[in-house]
């Protein structure tokens, strides 16, 4: 059992090796789904739409051809909307049992932007122009309810009118021809614009800027060491100690097997979306 957590001086926090949980089991498995089948979708949908291309032509017939490539395509959809109805599912009912609905839309776990985010953007960028300190975040950055909304909205709509394009003969008996052609359009900028958002400004904030290169693992494990807590998340940090609480989130430290098998999923799915984007970038370009 985890011995009681309490808050340590800024210069010794770390030294014990305490790690807090961040993120659990299901919220893992949930964006585990969410990665695979978005870098499925991306992978499988892009030759599709620059199919005039040899590089698409010789992917697809790795797959088994543009058919087979759109039935990869239709599963993955088909598991990342279930996963996105489950997590949205999650929220309400995990609200309702705590009967906390203000927080949902107002408290510091909540994904809403509030007063505080305006806060941080106006600090951090005073912060990059050495004009003032950094931040003290708190569970969610501004830049990751950014991120978050991102892909929520982008579900409706890719989601939406990928629904359309997939069953037209039901969506036909009570909308007109023009709808589906505007589909085919939304489905595919916006699906180019999310694939491009993803792979470069989420990679870069999540995995890729300096002081998480190669990758941040928390995603995979669940815990976060106390040093980073402090370092990235201070106000999340004295909150939990405020409250009285930051014990009940300690966590044993992630063993060497979990974040081997963190970095084995991770590296390669950055991997894959750098690869997407120079596929992208060439394909517009030549």
């Amino acid at each position: 059992m985890a011995t009681p957590a309490t808050a340590l001086p800024r210069t010794q926090a770390g030294a014990g090796g305490r790690h807090y949980q961040r993120f659990d089991l299901l919220d893992r498995v949930m964006h585990g789904l969410l990665m695979v089948t978005f870098i499925g979708c991306a992978l499988t949908g892009l030759p599709l739409m620059v199919a005039d291309h040899a590089w698409a032509q010789s992917f697809s017939r790795m797959l088994g051809g543009f058919q087979s490539a759109m039935l990869i395509h239709r599963i993955c959809a088909a598991v990342m909307i279930v996963v996105f109805v489950g997590h949205v599912a999650r929220v309400f009912l995990d609200t309702a049992r705590s009967g906390k609905w203000l927080e949902m839309v107002w408290g510091p776990n909540s994904m809403v932007p509030n007063l505080k985010d305006v806060q941080d953007i106006a600090g951090h960028v005073r912060w990059f122009l050495g004009k003032g300190e950094r931040p003290r975040f708190d569970r969610y950055t501004y830049w990751e309810k950014f991120d978050y909304w991102a892909v929520f909205w982008g579900m409706f709509i890719i989601g939406g009118s990928g629904l359309l394009l997939w069953f037209p003969f039901f969506f036909a008996q009570f909308l007109p021809g023009w709808v589906f052609n505007i589909a085919m359009l939304v489905h595919g900028e916006e699906a180019l614009l999310a694939v491009g958002f993803i792979f470069t400004i989420h990679f870069f904030n999540g995995h890729v800027r300096p002081e998480k290169f190669p990758m941040d693992p928390v995603i995979f494990t669940g815990r976060i060491s106390e040093h980073e807590m402090l370092d990235e998340r201070g106000a999340e940090y004295d909150r939990l100690v405020a409250q009285g609480r930051l014990a009940a989130v300690e966590a044993p430290p992630p063993s060497p097997g979990l974040r081997a098998l963190a970095y084995a999923i991770g590296i390669p799915a950055v991997v894959l979306g750098t690869v997407t984007i120079a596929l992208i970038v060439y394909s517009f370009l030549f």
